[in-house]
């Protein structure tokens, strides 16, 4: 009798022991908040550092793709009922959809509620396609796409470096046709390219000081929404670049030296989450950028960094001014 009572008391123990051990080493108590850095995007749910400011769409101040009411009209319009009255460009009250493309009947039930893992988009996504969001600001950027066009696209780089996130990678994003089942998208603040002939629709976007070019605003646009306080904007290149885009001759002054910084850590994180993400963009028997829309087959076979005229004959963004190279050599060295 007092053999077996005392038998039984090392076992006891032992878990109680293991119990007051896994208290004293658990570092989450109920209830403790969990902070971000500030420099994370979202991919299925997980976070991962960037090492670049980026606004989420559940900060204060973030721009949120799920909602269906507009964001920028009278709140008693913003409404899905009173929105599709008064725009008639919206048709749906969603702005995003699954990325189903290669999902068995299985994977696809899974996935059709969110829950994504993180090896399956992995397997999903290859491409990442930059924009110029013809807006100047992330700010009008979301207001056109979410309020005015029913679109979405994953994320906006403002003119001081920013990034706005819209949508956890997981979405399927309307920004870029055949390429968004595989592709993310990035809206890059800017005016854009035009014709020689059409170089006077810039001058509201641009002006010269004592030290060179810079951005300006046209007093139409109102509030820019800018986080930086008094944040004076510069080409990376002060001369007025010109080039070709699908055959066309195009002028375009560069983008910030903070948007290439922002672009180049984001690029270089995603490269590092999606490994068919390939630090490269389309290049020719040369080894010099391809400057027009990829034929089909290249398109289904490409895996890398690719601007919205590689998928659509009809697009010439992000313009003959973007840097490649030096974007993806800064990308490849924040890896």
């Amino acid at each position: 009798m007092n053999r077996r009572r005392f038998s039984l008391i090392p076992s006891l123990s032992a878990v109680a022991l293991s119990v007051l051990l896994w208290g004293l080493g658990c570092a989450h108590r109920p209830g403790k908040p969990l902070t971000r850095s500030g420099d994370e995007i979202m991919v299925a749910g997980q976070l991962f550092h960037t090492g670049t400011p980026v606004v989420l769409w559940t900060d204060p101040g973030g721009y949120d793709g799920y909602r269906v009411e507009r964001r920028f009209v009278p709140f008693d319009h913003s409404d899905w009922e009173t929105s599709k009255k008064e725009e008639p460009n919206l048709t749906t009250p969603n702005r995003y959809g699954l990325r189903r493309a290669g999902l068995d009947t299985n994977q696809l039930e899974r996935v059709r509620g969110g829950g994504w893992s993180l090896p399956e988009l992995q397997n999903v996504v290859d491409q990442f396609v930059l924009h110029f969001d013809a807006c100047g600001t992330s700010r009008r950027c979301f207001q056109v796409l979410h309020d005015e066009r029913g679109l979405s696209v994953h994320f906006m780089l403002d003119v001081d470096g920013t990034i706005y996130q819209t949508l956890d990678l997981k979405e399927r994003a309307w920004h870029a046709t055949s390429s968004n089942t595989r592709g993310i998208g990035i809206e890059i603040a800017q005016i854009g390219a035009y014709p020689p002939e059409s170089r006077k629709r810039l001058e509201p976007w641009y002006t010269t000081d004592l030290s060179g070019v810079r951005l300006t605003f046209p007093v139409w646009l109102g509030d820019t929404g800018i986080r930086t306080p008094d944040f004076v904007g510069r080409p990376a290149r002060p001369e007025l670049i010109t080039g070709e885009i699908q055959g066309e001759t195009l002028v375009q002054y560069d983008f910030t030296p903070q948007q290439y910084a922002a672009l180049a850590r984001l690029t270089a994180t995603l490269a590092e989450v999606f490994p068919k993400l390939k630090l490269t963009y389309p290049r020719d028997a040369n080894g010099q950028l391809i400057r027009q829309a990829l034929p089909a087959s290249d398109l289904a076979n490409f895996q890398g960094v690719l601007g919205h005229f590689h998928i659509q004959t009809n697009k010439v963004d992000p313009g003959p001014a973007l840097d490649w190279d030096k974007l993806l050599r800064e990308a490849k060295r924040a890896r």
